[in-house]
């Protein structure tokens, strides 16, 4: 992985919205200058099967999500810390979250 992952522009950021929110179960928006989404699982051990499966791709990517959870909620903070922003790494894996979220969650 680059270690130097450019920060996305304000255009780049509407694009990158506009596409992930196109596949997203539920919107993502920008919070505070974080990528931020909140899912809700039917129950705890859903919303910790989620979490358990998405850990296994942050250790992959080496990109690790700020996030908490409470009971079936699951919320998200995605900012790539080395860059000082939002990069394409935060959209990435975002999408990855999304496509695990589907396997729990049914829209």
């Amino acid at each position: 992985m680059a270690k130097n992952v450019p920060l996305l522009d304000p255009a780049q950021l509407d694009s990158g919205l506009v596409e992930l929110n196109a596949k997203a179960l539920e919107p993502w928006t920008i919070v505070d200058g974080k990528l931020h989404r909140r899912y809700k699982f039917p129950s705890f051990s859903t919303a910790f099967g989620f979490m358990a499966q998405v850990a296994l791709v942050c250790e992959v990517m080496s990109h690790h999500p700020k996030w908490t959870n409470v009971w079936n909620l699951v919320d998200i903070d995605l900012l790539t810390h080395r860059a000082g922003g939002i990069t394409s790494l935060d959209f990435e894996m975002a999408a990855a979250m999304e496509e695990i979220a589907a396997l729990y969650v049914k829209s």
